[in-house]
């Protein structure tokens, strides 16, 4: 029996007392997902007590000075969605350098107790094949001497740094962590095992890499990993193409060993369970896919099922 239509499959799987879903977007650009519709996929599953709102280029100031401009999202999140984004992700060009400390400040007063860090995409890839995001960080972001220079400022204001990046580029992000050992980093989308572009048909050889190479950012305990974004269709499973959503049962089976892998590198109190919704809503609906997780860690102890789901995301992103 599927999840279609945002039901729960039945199951006799332990389920978490409570979820942190620790990334998911609320944007009015590609999607147009506020509040309501947030609200409509919490509702399917009832043990979702907190959320993590992290930047998408939304709502940003219209006028005023480029570096503040991403500010504006901050400042709607606050406004507009109460009793759910708990925490606030925001944007800011670490580029700056020093400076870049004028916006965190003004993210901080926008956040009202609520902001807690920044995301900056470092994605890149020389293939003409991938999309080019926007800002495009170019080749070696995270590598950048006024990047880290606005990167030290993070960590001396006691903000935590979100990125997502294509697995390639994990040796960059192991550098950063060990140059600054004491500023929480968090990794999203499980490091990035992307199957398209020059990637795709190899996803054997993607995989055996991206085991690897992540081998090496677990080595670094200030870096925590988000296990999630397994519906985007950049991970090459084309699932948004099929008439009739997966159920949790593929799900589970599909990105199972994967996670699972995830956590025992990482550990329980290092990995946070993330829905990445909407994005992910192409491919599953958002009562599936924690039933998927539920699934995937049917073996965990209680201790560890409840850091998966909550209380390592509640540690990282300050929620008490």
């Amino acid at each position: 029996m599927s999840a279609a239509g945002g039901t729960r499959e039945p199951s006799s799987v332990p389920r978490p007392a409570r979820i942190c879903d620790a990334h998911h977007h609320l944007l009015d650009h590609w999607a147009d997902y506020r509040v309501a519709e947030l609200r409509a996929d919490l509702a399917t599953v009832p043990e979702v007590a907190s959320t993590v709102h992290v930047e998408c280029s939304s709502w940003y100031r219209e006028t005023g000075p480029e570096p503040l401009r991403p500010v504006g999202e901050t400042e709607w999140v606050v406004r507009n969605a109460t009793g759910v984004a708990q925490a606030i992700v925001g944007r800011a060009e670490l580029r700056l350098g020093a400076a870049v400390e004028e916006v965190l400040a003004a993210h901080l007063e926008a956040g009202a107790g609520r902001f807690r860090g920044i995301r900056q995409l470092a994605n890149f890839d020389p293939s003409p094949e991938l999309r080019r995001f926007e800002p495009d960080p170019g080749p070696g972001l995270l590598r950048d001497s006024r990047f880290r220079e606005g990167f030290r400022v993070l960590g001396k204001l006691g903000l935590s740094f979100d990125t997502w990046l294509y697995f390639p580029q994990l040796p960059d992000l192991a550098a950063l962590a060990r140059a600054f050992p004491d500023t929480a980093i968090v990794l999203d989308h499980l490091g990035g095992p992307i199957c398209v572009g020059p990637y795709q048909g190899r996803r054997p050889e993607v995989m055996a890499r991206w085991r690897e190479l992540l081998r090496e950012v677990a080595a670094c305990p200030n870096v925590a990993l988000k296990l999630g974004g397994i519906g985007s269709p950049m991970l090459g499973h084309d699932w948004q193409r099929l008439p009739r959503k997966p159920g949790a049962e593929a799900i589970a089976d599909t990105f199972g060993d994967a996670i699972r892998f995830c956590i025992d590198l990482f550990g329980p109190e290092r990995c946070l369970f993330e829905s990445n919704f909407p994005v992910d809503r192409v491919s599953f609906d958002y009562a599936a896919l924690w039933e998927a997780f539920a699934r995937m860690v049917r073996g965990a102890s209680d201790a560890e099922r409840a850091a998966l789901f909550h209380d390592t995301a509640a540690r990282v992103y300050r929620l008490g």
